[in-house]
């Protein structure tokens, strides 16, 4: 769904997505990149029309997905494949696909050549090289007071899952190492960093959204817990308005019983209860 930020009105939808997770948008080419999990492949569409103009094949999983502008190209990150495909964003041509060494969850561009991804089953951040399309680099996050990392996002800011006390980890990522840590709401899934405010942001399933502000380069602190909504555990940040956007939906009960659909038992979805929430600065 192409939805203009300003009014909240639909413009279009792109279709043909076998398993929607993540979309990136070229807009040096006029095309966008959805990646379609359960077909392994990324759906090109005319950021325009919003017509699709074709199919790449990915690999298994293909989950998130990055534009990186240093240099013009497009980097799924395949959970079980353990890899991120590369994709030429002008012709939508697959140019090769990275090993990683473990499962990535997310990934982000520090627009300097260097792409970076967290591999949530090693306990890892990967520094990808987009210039020889390799690993250059990785460093350990897991088990530091008892951490699993989940997001990353241009700070390299890490948020576990699966433990007691949920927390937000940040890196330094010259150096390697986590610097700082903070608490966060439950069920975290999406995290980004505005540089303009110094604010980074978790977003999570028990329906909250985690501010933490960067005091200096390794201090921070848990300013609020803004109220969200149930599931609201995927965001989105544009750093020019700084808004946050936030989506969720009503839920039905969970199935008892898992299914090759369905393994985690996943509550369905309630038609016409999707919903985006915007949040924004107070003045």
């Amino acid at each position: 769904m192409v939805v203009d930020e300003n009014n909240g009105k639909l413009l279009g939808e792109v279709t043909g997505i076998n398993g929607a997770h993540g979309v990136a948008v070229a807009e040096r080419t006029g095309h966008g990149f959805a990646t379609s999990g359960k077909d392994a492949s990324v759906v090109m569409f005319d950021l325009k029309t919003f017509k699709v103009l074709g199919r790449i094949p990915a690999a298994e999983d293909a989950d998130a997905v990055i534009y990186d502008p240093a240099s013009n190209l497009v980097f799924t990150f395949n959970g079980d494949a353990h890899s991120s495909t590369v994709i030429e964003p002008r012709e939508g041509k697959l140019v090769t696909n990275i090993q990683l060494g473990g499962k990535p969850e997310y990934g982000v561009s520090a627009g300097d050549g260097k792409v970076y991804a967290n591999l949530v089953d090693t306990g890892e951040v990967v520094e990808i090289d987009t210039k020889t399309l390799a690993v250059s680099r990785r460093w350990s996050t897991a088990r530091q007071n008892n951490l699993w990392p989940w997001q990353s996002t241009s700070n390299i800011i890490v948020c576990s899952a699966g433990v007691a006390a949920e927390v937000m980890a940040i890196s330094d990522y010259q150096s390697g190492k986590v610097v700082a840590t903070a608490p966060i709401g439950a069920g975290v899934d999406g995290a980004a960093y505005d540089p303009a405010t110094g604010d980074a942001f978790a977003s999570n399933a028990d329906g909250t959204l985690t501010v933490i502000h960067q005091d200096d380069p390794d201090k921070y602190h848990v300013v609020e817990n803004v109220q969200t909504a149930q599931g609201g555990r995927n965001m989105g940040l544009d750093p020019t308005t700084h808004r946050l956007f936030v989506v969720s939906a009503r839920f039905g009960a969970p199935p008892t019983e898992a299914t090759a659909a369905n393994p985690a038992r996943r509550p369905p979805v309630i038609p016409g209860t999707f919903m985006i929430m915007v949040i924004e600065r107070g003045h």
